[in-house]
């Protein structure tokens, strides 16, 4: 069999079908010769750097030829010659390092956010081929677990494609997924809260399933009698500016990302990256305080880290602010979003004041 014979090898979608991916993107149109020679290179450099998405994409496309070839060989009987095997691996090995090498291709002028989605993207294909070879060694011929692994490598190159093009559209990617995190942590803490269940229901469903078994039962699991696993009435007041804090990093989060979508430049790669950097802490910065708030609460780890959250708030929009996608530094939104931030870390001193002094 020849490396394009298994083409046909499906993703997820189907069991068996065929793998597109995007093609190359197309070249600037031509400088006309009689432009100034500097002005011809500076032409040339931005057609190379455009050629380099479609290199990425290519790559990707032989590492998922090759991953159906070795698939559809080593799931069937009789096995590939060893000399046959020989080949195969080496077409493997070779596709996995151009692929790599396309990351290590990417100038770092490019900007740190997108080479690391490059970079993320690579480590998923490498590590998925590296899983799918194990499998096949250790259960060749059992095409139900080998199409498992088969599929992880094919999703993997085919989010190649959808990389972002350069440091501004990579930076609007990472603060979209910032944005959703810091959303979901958000409305898990509001059901909660609704709910005056920090738990969900978790309590009920563990009391209902002990309900028959003997009275000792709920001393082993420590539930639902502990009452560590309940708000008490001081832990409810200072859920509310908590909340509030959340509240209002997502609105940090979008009115950050709003600004780089309507001002940011693709050149200004260093502050893109700024800006990226520091609003990707504020996601685990939140998940850190929502996870304070449930029961046991500890009044002091609470001020703690929402004074985290709120340190990791203003620096970021501090930066956005100093940065070319705030044209209009006096913006009101700004003063506005620090004012806020600032009102909920005060109330939650406020409220934890006694646990700092005792």
């Amino acid at each position: 069999m020849t490396a394009g014979s298994g083409a046909a090898l499906a993703g997820p979608a189907g069991p068996w079908r065929s793998i597109e991916m995007a093609s190359p993107a197309a070249p600037a149109a031509a400088v006309p010769t009689s432009a100034p020679p500097l002005e011809q290179l500076r032409h040339l450099a931005v057609e190379l750097r455009l050629l380099i998405p479609g290199v990425r994409d290519k790559a990707a496309v032989t590492v998922s030829r090759e991953a159906t070839t070795l698939t559809v060989v080593f799931s069937r009987l009789p096995l590939p010659s060893p000399q046959e095997t020989q080949r195969f691996c080496e077409q493997v090995h070779d596709s996995i390092k151009a692929m790599i090498a396309v990351y290590y291709s990417l100038p770092k002028d490019q900007g740190t956010t997108l080479r690391k989605l490059v970079r993320g993207a690579t480590l998923d294909i490498v590590d998925g081929m590296a899983q799918l070879v194990e499998v096949l060694y250790v259960t060749p011929a059992q095409s139900s677990e080998n199409l498992i692994s088969y599929n992880s490598v094919w999703d993997s190159c085919q989010q190649v494609p959808r990389i972002p093009r350069d440091n501004k559209a990579a930076a609007l990617s990472v603060l979209t997924r910032s944005v959703n995190f810091v959303k979901d942590a958000h409305e898990e803490m509001e059901q909660a809260v609704e709910e005056c269940d920090p738990y969900c229901g978790l309590l009920n469903d563990i009391e209902e399933d002990n309900s028959d078994h003997h009275d000792g039962v709920e001393d082993i699991l420590g539930c639902p009698n502990n009452r560590d696993l309940y708000w008490s009435e001081e832990d409810q007041e200072l859920i509310i500016p908590c909340l509030a804090l959340v509240r209002a990093s997502k609105a940090c989060l979008k009115r950050i990302r709003v600004s780089v979508a309507e001002n940011g430049k693709k050149d200004q790669v260093a502050q893109l990256d700024d800006i990226v950097d520091i609003s990707d802490e504020i996601s685990p910065s939140v998940d850190d305080l929502a996870l304070s708030i449930y029961p046991p609460v500890c009044h002091l780890t609470v001020r703690i880290n929402s004074a985290k959250l709120v340190s990791v708030l203003k620096k970021a929009l501090e930066i956005t602010r100093a940065s070319h996608v705030t044209p209009q530094p006096e913006d009101s939104w700004i003063p506005l979003l620090i004012n806020a931030v600032d009102h909920c870390m005060n109330r939650i001193k406020e409220l934890t004041q006694n646990e700092v002094e005792s």
